[in-house]
C-alpha cells in the first residue's frame, strides 16, 4: 500500500525515434579506389554489432598498443572511474534510510549534587557516579515516497556518471586514433613540403644560372624565389602541429610530453576497415553515452519532483530506547536499573513562507528543462551520425578525384624526365612537373587521411560498441 503512495510523477523512459531518423546511405557505399591507401571498398551493414575494440579493424599494431597504453595510464580515464566509485557509494549510502537506525552508547560521569536540592540518588548520597548503557532505535516509515525519491535521485545520478564514464572512454580511444592518423598523415606532408622546397631551390639556381648568362630576367628570378618562400614558409606549420600532435599523444597515455612514444606511423600501415555497421534509430539512443546519459539526468530530475512535493507532506519519526543506569559499573542491568522509552512524531509543515513551494516548481521546471536537453541531444547524435555518413561518402569520392590527380601529376613528371633527357624539355619544365607532383601528393595525403579519420568518426558517433567490453556494459547495469 505505501509504495503506491510515494509522491510526484513515475519516470517513463522517453519513447524511440521514428524510423527514418537516419538517412540510409547508398546501397553501393562509398566509392572505392582500389590500388590506393585508404581506397578499399567499404560496405555499410545495416542493423549489425560494433566490436568493443573497434581500433584492432584497422590492423596496425602500434595503434592497438598505444590505445592500450591509454586505457591504463590516462588520467582522466581514471578520475571518471573514481567518480563513478563514488557515486555507487552516495547511492548505497542513500539506501540506508530504507532500515531503522541502531545505535549504542555508554555514559558514565561523577557528579556531586547541589546540598540545596534533595539528593538524586535513592540512597541520598550527594556524590556519586551514574553509568548508563543505552540502546536506541529511530526509523522513519517511508509513507509518502520521500526516502523512495530520493533513492531514486541518486540512483539516477549515478547512472548518469557512468556512461559519462563510458563516454571518457569513447573520447580516449578515438582521440587516439585520431591522434595517430594525423600525425602519419602529418609526416608524410612534411616529407612532401621539404621536397617541394628542394625542387624550388633547384630552380631558384637554374634561374639565377639563366639570368648571369642573359636568358631571364630579374622578374623571373623574384617570382621564383618568391615560390621558393612559399614552400618553406608551409613547412613550420606542419612541423609544428606534428610536435604539438605528438605532445597530444604522449598525454593521451599517461606520459610526459618530453616523454612521448615515437612510433613509426604510416598511413600505409593501416586498413580500412570493409564493413561499416549501421545502428537503427531505436538502437542509437541505447548506444549513445550522452544520450544515456540526458536520460538518466532526465530520470533525476524527475524523482527531484517528488522529493520537493514530500517535503509538502507530514513526516512520521518513531523512537525506542532501552537501556540501565547505575551508581556503580557491577549493578548495571541489576534489579530496578532498567529503563525503557518509546514515541513518534508526526510533523507537518505549515508556514515556510512559500520555501517549498517554489521548491517544487523549481524542480518541475527543472524536469522540463531536462527533458529539452534530452530531445537535443538525441537530435544532436543522429546529427552526428548523418554528418559521419556524408563525410564518408563525400571524402571517398574525394580521394578518388585527388588519387587521378596524383596519378596525372606522375605521369607529366615522368613524361617531363623523358622530354628533359632527350633535349625536348628545359629543367626548368621538369622542375615544374615535379613541383605539381609533389603539389598533388600532398592533397592525396589529406585525403587518405580524411578516410580514416572518418570511419573512426562513425565508430564514435554509433557508440563505440562499449556493451561489447564486459567491464563498461557491468558498469552501464550499475553492477
Amino acid at each position: 500500500m505505501l509504495a503506491g503512495c510515494a509522491a510526484g510523477p513515475n519516470f517513463e523512459r522517453p519513447g524511440a525515434p521514428p524510423a527514418d531518423a537516419i538517412a540510409r546511405p547508398s546501397a553501393a557505399g562509398p566509392v572505392a579506389t582500389p590500388g590506393v591507401v585508404g581506397g578499399q571498398a567499404q560496405q555499410f551493414a545495416e542493423g549489425a554489432d560494433l566490436s568493443g575494440d573497434w581500433w584492432i579493424l584497422f590492423h596496425s599494431r602500434e595503434l592497438d598498443t598505444l590505445i592500450d597504453r591509454a586505457l591504463k595510464n590516462n588520467h582522466d580515464l581514471k578520475a571518471a572511474q573514481a567518480a563513478l566509485a563514488a557515486a555507487r557509494e552516495t547511492t548505497l549510502a542513500q539506501r540506508g534510510a530504507f532500515y531503522p537506525q541502531v545505535s549504542a552508547g555508554l555514559a558514565a560521569s561523577r557528579q556531586r549534587q547541589s546540598g540545596q536540592l534533595a539528593p538524586t540518588p535513592n540512597n541520598n548520597a550527594f556524590v556519586y557516579s551514574l553509568y548508563t548503557p543505552q540502546l536506541s532505535i529511530a526509523y522513519a516509515p517511508d509513507v509518502f515516497g520521500l526516502t523512495r525519491r530520493t533513492v531514486e535521485n541518486a540512483r539516477a545520478q549515478a547512472l548518469a556518471t557512468r556512461f559519462q564514464t563510458i563516454a571518457a572512454h569513447l573520447t580516449l580511444t578515438t582521440n587516439v586514433a585520431n591522434t595517430a592518423i594525423q600525425i602519419a598523415a602529418l609526416r608524410a606532408q612534411i616529407d612532401a613540403t621539404r621536397q617541394l622546397a628542394d625542387i624550388a631551390a633547384h630552380a631558384v639556381e637554374v634561374v639565377k644560372y639563366q639570368q648571369a648568362k642573359g636568358y631571364a630576367s630579374g622578374l623571373d628570378l623574384a617570382a621564383q624565389e618568391a615560390q621558393l618562400a612559399q614552400a618553406q614558409a608551409a613547412l613550420p606549420p606542419l612541423v609544428k602541429q606534428e610536435e604539438q600532435q605528438q605532445h597530444l599523444l604522449a598525454v593521451l597515455t599517461g606520459q610526459y610530453p618530453g616523454r612521448a612514444p615515437n612510433a613509426p606511423f604510416d598511413l600505409s600501415g593501416l586498413t580500412l576497415p570493409a564493413s561499416l555497421p549501421l545502428s537503427l534509430p531505436s538502437t542509437l539512443v541505447e548506444q549513445r553515452p550522452d544520450v544515456r546519459q540526458a536520460e538518466a539526468n532526465l530520470h533525476a530530475a524527475s524523482a527531484q519532483v517528488g522529493i520537493a512535493a514530500a517535503n509538502r507532506l507530514p513526516n512520521l519519526q518513531l523512537t525506542a530506547s532501552a537501556g540501565s543506569t547505575a551508581l556503580t559499573i557491577g549493578q548495571v542491568f541489576g534489579p530496578g536499573s532498567a529503563f525503557w522509552a518509546i514515541g513518534g512524531q508526526l510533523t507537518q509543515p505549515i508556514f515556510q513562507g512559500g520555501a517549498l513551494l517554489h521548491q517544487e516548481r523549481s524542480a518541475k521546471a527543472a524536469l522540463v528543462q531536462a527533458g529539452e536537453q534530452y530531445q537535443s541531444t538525441v537530435l544532436g547524435a543522429f546529427q552526428n551520425v548523418a554528418d559521419t555518413l556524408t563525410a564518408i561518402d563525400r571524402d571517398a569520392e574525394a580521394l578518388k578525384a585527388s588519387a587521378a590527380a596524383e596519378q596525372a601529376a606522375r605521369t607529366t613528371l615522368e613524361l617531363s624526365q623523358r622530354q628533359y633527357r632527350d633535349g625536348y624539355a628545359s629543367y626548368l619544365a621538369l622542375l615544374s612537373a615535379e613541383q605539381g607532383y609533389q603539389q598533388a601528393r600532398l592533397n592525396l595525403v589529406q585525403a587518405q587521411a580524411n578516410r580514416f579519420v572518418d570511419t573512426v568518426a562513425l565508430f564514435q558517433a554509433l557508440g563505440g560498441g562499449w556493451w561489447n567490453r564486459p567491464e563498461l556494459a557491468e558498469a552501464a547495469h550499475g553492477h
